[in-house]
């Protein structure tokens, strides 16, 4: 008797599994894939993911080797008005040295966008990710800085990589998601959860929670949070250097988009 055969696979999953298995054994491609000039919502998510859990990862780095949370503009802004107050020009200086080379990362990943745009065809978006990872394999070299001036030199280039991130997955998304402005994320993961609150009391209210963006913004956070564990532990035992494995990420992922592939034989 010969034995029942498995049922089939529905259509949709096996050409899902099909498409996914093929990326990953094509990883050349896959990378291209996610900062290709032709976006989708799925590779948006995917490489936000990514970009989250590096951006947390940094960010804990930069407090264990810098005592600086270096992508939380608000703190940042919050520490200037009151030492403005208390006339504290020490802090004032490193408050506005942080924000002000956030802004000009951010500055220059939109003008290195929009060149690349114009210049270099499909390559707009690697680009800023191969330059990120460039910077932060220089940046694994900043224990190299003791004195305060080359400290303040590494925040300054850490927090310019954190506003080029920010601005690149802001532009690659069109301005649906962003990378490091967790406190954002979780102001709407609030207003998700009181819309489905709000819902269940009154359901002849027409007010639903939007269970897509729910599940993107907690996939976010929680990225950015279990990059910020790895980096606390990274950055706690390597110090500096654990920017290396940071940077060897990005340029996996941009430097695919600056090869173009060859073309196929007839």
């Amino acid at each position: 008797m010969t034995p029942a055969l498995p049922p089939a696979l529905p259509i949709r999953n096996r050409r899902v599994r099909w498409k996914t298995g093929r990326r990953l054994m094509q990883p050349v491609r896959s990378a291209r894939l996610l900062v290709a000039h032709r976006r989708s919502p799925g590779n948006d998510l995917i490489l936000a993911t990514v970009l989250a859990a590096i951006a947390g990862a940094a960010n804990a780095g930069g407090f264990f080797a810098l005592g600086q949370y270096t992508s939380h503009m608000t703190g940042y802004l919050s520490q200037l008005a009151d030492n403005v107050a208390l006339l504290n020009l020490k802090v004032i200086f490193v408050s506005v040295l942080a924000i002000s080379a956030f802004t000009a990362g951010a500055g220059f990943s939109t003008v290195l966008i929009h060149w690349a745009r114009s210049h270099a065809g499909r390559q707009q978006y690697a680009w800023p990710l191969v330059i990120q990872g460039s910077l932060l394999a220089c940046f694994a070299w900043g224990g190299i800085f003791s004195s305060e001036v080359g400290r303040l030199f590494s925040l300054a280039c850490l927090c310019f990589i954190m506003g080029m991130q920010n601005a690149t997955i802001t532009k690659i998304s069109g301005a649906r998601i962003r990378t490091t402005h967790a406190t954002g994320m979780v102001t709407d993961i609030g207003i998700e959860l009181g819309r489905a609150v709000y819902g269940l009391a009154l359901p002849r209210s027409g007010i639903h929670v939007d269970a897509p963006k729910l599940r993107i913004l907690l996939q976010l956070v929680l990225a950015f949070l279990l990059g910020g564990i790895t980096g606390a532990i990274g950055y706690g035992q390597a110090g500096f250097f654990f920017s290396l494995p940071l940077a060897v990420i990005l340029l996996a992922l941009g430097l695919p988009g600056l090869i173009r592939p060859r073309a196929r034989r007839p």
